[in-house]
């Protein structure tokens, strides 16, 4: 049998945190190739994904998540295919000087807000045989002081991937991305000490998210199981 490397159309496909970073750079991705973003944020988006169908959600809101996904879904021109988590937050610094409530709420968007996206978007999925790529990071395979929280968030997007990989083998489409950093408004607002230096290596967010794309448009029966994506000089990887 031949595969052909992608096909014409993307699909439709929810992407969590899409109005800025790499989700804004995926929703321009799928569009470019021929798919419709839906986007989840609690902003909306800007710049070319203004026009973008979107609904408001805070990820550590499961309630809010599933009434955001049903409603995209309501909006969308045919099935949803794809889903694509990139969404997440952090809070740097000892667990003894990040407060209990900023660290519990790291966890709770990066880790339970994944699985809250997958499980609200899953009956979609499954109908229309689609495709999720969640996002952790080379902290969620290299572990870093003063990131306790983010290192336990991703940790678990790992092995909550690779677990859902295993449950929905044959039936949906899963992959894991492992982005390393990337110039994006992810660091904006850390102390100096928390920011990549002046002269740090990043990958564009666009280059990153056509390596989603990728991942979306397999054909049936072939897996991207997972992605390191980062900078040749990545300092956290491997």
């Amino acid at each position: 049998m031949t595969y052909a490397a992608t096909p014409s159309i993307v699909g439709n496909v929810i992407i969590t945190g899409g109005a800025s970073g790499l989700g804004a750079a995926t929703a321009e991705a799928v569009r470019r190739h021929g798919g419709t973003p839906l986007i989840i944020d609690k902003q909306p988006p800007t710049g070319p994904n203004a026009n973008a169908a979107h609904a408001f959600a805070d990820l550590a809101d499961t309630d809010a998540v599933q009434a955001a996904v049903t409603s995209l879904a309501e909006r969308a021109d045919g099935p949803v295919t794809g889903l694509f988590t990139p969404a997440g937050i952090d809070s740097c610094g000892t667990l003894e000087d990040v407060p209990a409530k900023e660290w519990n709420q790291v966890v709770m968007v990066n880790l339970l807000g994944t699985a809250a996206v997958v499980r609200a978007a899953l009956p979609l999925l499954r109908a229309s045989r689609g495709r999720i790529v969640t996002v952790a990071s080379t902290l969620g395979i290299k572990a870093v002081s003063d990131a306790t929280a983010y290192c336990a968030s991703k940790f678990g997007v790992v092995g909550f991937t690779r677990a859902l990989a295993a449950e929905l083998a044959g039936d949906v489409g899963v992959t894991l991305l492992i982005p390393g950093g990337m110039h994006t408004p992810f660091f904006d607002g850390r102390a100096e000490q928390y920011k990549p230096p002046p002269d740090a290596k990043l990958n564009r967010p666009e280059d990153v998210a056509e390596t989603v794309v990728f991942a979306l448009c397999q054909p049936a029966g072939c897996e991207i199981r997972e992605m390191v994506v980062a900078s040749s000089t990545e300092s956290s990887w491997p």
